[in-house]
């Protein structure tokens, strides 16, 4: 389970401080697909960092009995400075998943061929990308936190995604933040609307995506 309890966060600019999440409360249970829809700057991709633990919220609470990823393909967290095997390496260490075991597979699903072996500093932002996701899916997380950034690399490439998260992880719980409803409509079983800092949330995709049709006329 994923609990959020009256979670706020609030950001300075040089206005002041700004709201973006005003007392959020969410529960997303073992083996449940939420999508979350918003448009551009109305804090989908703030939410998605406070549940993955990426950031801190201002005021509230975040729970967590399973394991979250974080982001996919986030590279944020990368230390540039090292390969992208030693990058590897450090997250096995810390999720205890024996490195040995998933080299292949990311070796094999990034494409990356020499340059896994080379500082991510040098990596373009696809490269990172590709690396980001293979990480997510070599470390078997109980829930999946999707940012829009799934659309990684070329077409092949990103229906070897779609395939590896949706079909192969089907079982998984996944939270998918978009302002694209079809996407959620199409991987997702509920869904709320993030608006003005608060979030409402729907008991089907289909009335989520009702009330956000016509709050956009």
């Amino acid at each position: 389970m994923i609990r959020l309890q009256e979670v706020r966060k609030n950001y300075r600019t040089r206005q002041g401080s700004r709201v973006i999440l005003d007392g959020i409360n969410l529960e997303v249970a073992k083996g449940e697909k939420l999508g979350i829809l918003g448009r551009n700057g109305s804090g989908k991709s703030t939410l998605i960092r406070l549940i993955s633990g990426a950031e801190l919220p201002t005021a509230g609470r975040i729970e967590r009995s399973i394991s979250v990823s974080w982001p996919l393909a986030f590279g944020g967290a990368f230390q540039s400075h090292l390969t992208g095997l030693d990058n590897l390496r450090f997250v096995c260490r810390v999720y205890g998943v024996e490195f040995r075991r998933v080299v292949p597979f990311v070796e094999d699903f990034t494409e990356l061929g020499i340059y896994l072996r080379e500082p991510v500093m040098h990596y373009s932002a696809g490269m990172r990308a590709r690396l980001a996701f293979a990480l997510s899916m070599a470390v078997e997380f109980e829930c999946f936190l999707i940012d829009e950034v799934i659309a990684v690399g070329d077409s092949r490439f990103h229906e070897k995604c779609q395939y590896e998260l949706f079909e192969k992880r089907s079982d998984r719980a996944m939270i998918l933040v978009s302002h694209d409803p079809h996407l959620i409509r199409r991987h997702c079983g509920s869904a709320a609307i993030l608006s003005g800092g608060r979030l409402l949330r729907f008991r089907s995709v289909d009335e989520a995506y009702e009330h956000y049709q016509t709050a956009a006329h």
